[in-house]
């Protein structure tokens, strides 16, 4: 999973400083700080945190690969909202958990819309639905008790009430659409070779790596490590960003998620799951391409976690573009190996535990090199003499 310190001397020192996270957790309740407390049993605490960082909430689970709302809101108290260690208490906590059933492969056409924006068509099948955001808003601070510094006008509200009518049916996918106008290049040779999603957690990964793999990894992986790894991929050498990329569709809603029936063998819904997902599209005008066609990437993300699911779409986008070329391999090692949240800030965090015994050899090493020069520059000396 990642590294983590042993108890092997200084019990007293790492109680005391455990003690000191309680104290503090306990002083800053008593004086009503908002968010602070870090008792991961207290249910109240645990309410407070969902109504208040629903998206801290989503982002957790997507990283720890574990959906249990309550579950991530105590480990986010108790972690004190660090992230990082939110996602290793929850993917410890996962380890230990039964595998009672596989679910069946998720159908997001079923999705129950909540937010779908179509940045490349004005007017596609189906709604805009903004749904929750702040994608439009200004970024003001308000303090408890201000008043909106920008309040809506009278006119404005008015339009805002206005009820839209539209077909109670799951819109058109964009990308459907580019197909159905031929417009679309066919990767359905691809799909033949994956078959079978790849489960991460019960097999080793090995490059090059299957597109569900590659998929698997960025929908584990930190929302900022793979927010940094798309920035570097479309950033030129010149330093300007390509933008020949354009969003086809971003969705946020509620899937079902089914089993099979032990006994039956039916597909049985057992509960629905909020995820984002994302269409990107990119003209095919390289060397080598269909420049009559596009081609679609794709990503998905637990929760609402928009981020995530843009970065990963276009990156699954260039990772097929590039294919097995130097570039391709490049961007498969990254993806695979250095996206997972807890592995890098595992590995970080291990460099404040005790090094002395290594380092001691080094500085010994260093010691005895300059001895070694200073003795050859004594020898080369006298040979001069």
């Amino acid at each position: 999973m990642t590294y983590a310190g042993t108890n092997k001397g200084g019990t007293a020192a790492i109680l005391a400083a455990e003690s000191l996270v309680r104290d503090r957790g306990a002083r800053l309740r008593e004086q009503g700080s908002v968010g602070t407390p870090t008792v991961a049993d207290d249910e109240a605490a645990i309410d407070d945190v969902l109504r208040r960082f629903p998206e801290a909430i989503d982002r957790l689970m997507g990283e720890a690969a574990l959906i249990g709302h309550r579950t991530a809101a105590a480990a986010f108290l108790q972690a004190q909202g660090d992230l990082p260690e939110a996602v290793h208490l929850l993917r410890a906590h996962r380890s230990t958990l039964p595998r009672l059933a596989t679910s069946l492969p998720i159908d997001p056409d079923a999705m129950e819309l909540l937010r779908r924006i179509v940045p490349a068509h004005r007017s596609p099948d189906g709604p805009q639905l903004l749904g929750r955001t702040v994608d439009y808003t200004a970024r003001l601070l308000t303090r408890p008790g201000e008043a909106d510094p920008l309040p809506p006008t009278d006119d404005l509200l008015a339009v805002a009430k206005e009820p839209a009518s539209h077909p109670d049916q799951p819109p058109k996918r964009y990308s459907t659409w580019l197909a159905d106008q031929n417009l679309l290049t066919d990767r359905s040779a691809e799909a033949a070779d994956d078959p079978e999603p790849f489960d991460l957690a019960l097999r080793p990964v090995h490059l090059p790596a299957p597109r569900s793999a590659l998929l698997s990894a960025m929908a584990l992986a930190d929302t900022g490590g793979l927010v940094a790894q798309w920035y570097r991929n479309i950033l030129g050498p010149d330093g300007y960003a390509d933008e020949s990329v354009t969003l086809g569709e971003v969705r946020h809603g509620r899937v079902p998620l089914e089993v099979t029936h032990p006994h039956t063998g039916n597909p049985v819904t057992v509960g629905a799951i909020e995820v984002s997902e994302c269409e990107s599209i990119a003209h095919l005008d390289s060397r080598g391409e269909d420049t009559a066609k596009f081609d679609v990437g794709y990503a998905m993300a637990v929760g609402h976690n928009e981020r995530k699911a843009i970065a990963g779409s276009i990156l699954d986008l260039a990772a097929h573009r590039h294919g097995t070329s130097t570039d391709g391999r490049e961007l498969q090692q990254i993806i695979m190996l250095t996206t997972d949240g807890l592995a890098a800030n595992g590995f970080l965090e291990h460099l404040k535990l005790p090094h002395y015994v290594t380092f001691r050899s080094m500085v010994d090493r260093a010691v005895a090199n300059a001895q070694e020069q200073d003795q050859e520059q004594q020898a080369e000396e006298a040979s001069h003499d």
